[in-house]
């Protein structure tokens, strides 16, 4: 093999097989934060968006989500109105999901694993309910409320930051205790 095919196949491990490095992972979101403040006006959100998926899905099955208190808002009334591919939150999502899978399959770490018992399930299905029910509680999850947050100096994405961390840390005594 050439010097400069093993010095490609060197790289291309690199990239595509080892862990980035935490710092260059936090550069590369702060970038990326940015960007999207200054191109679209508005801080990185992902919950708000899931919140109209489900509000369309309502719409296709005959209910009138343009009738609840969510979708009094201008803004909210506007995505709803919108649909799908004029909401820049879900092309977003949509981003998200597809870049962690090729992220995934390009370091070969997908798999598909036999589920251990059926108590894990039950911790995932009512801890994805309980994330998901107090995100949009607080009009935010972790990258709303914490990433956008503390990156903008905002006290609440420290505070959020303060409760997530008890959360973190009595949901994983809780977690352990009776779920594995």
């Amino acid at each position: 093999m050439s010097r400069y095919a093993e010095e490609v196949e060197r790289h291309k491990k690199a990239l595509l097989r080892d862990p980035f490095p935490y710092l260059l992972g936090a550069i590369l979101l702060g970038l990326l934060n940015i960007a999207l403040l200054a191109f679209s006006n508005h801080g990185w959100g992902v919950t708000t968006s899931f919140a109209h998926w489900g509000a369309w899905i309502a719409k296709a099955f005959g209910a009138h989500p343009e009738t609840w208190a969510f979708y009094q808002s201008e803004a909210n009334a506007k995505a709803l109105a919108g649909g799908f591919l004029n909401d820049g939150g879900s092309i977003q999502n949509l981003g998200i999901i597809f870049g962690a899978l090729l992220a995934t399959l390009l370091a070969s770490q997908f798999r598909v694993k036999k589920i251990k018992s059926y108590r894990q399930v039950i911790a995932a299905v009512l801890g994805g309910l309980l994330m998901g029910y107090g995100a949009r509680l607080s009009y935010g999850c972790n990258v709303g409320a914490l990433f956008s947050g503390t990156a903008s100096m905002s006290l609440h994405g420290w505070m959020f930051m303060i409760a997530m961390f008890i959360g973190a840390y009595f949901g994983s005594k809780l977690l352990t205790k009776y779920f594995m």
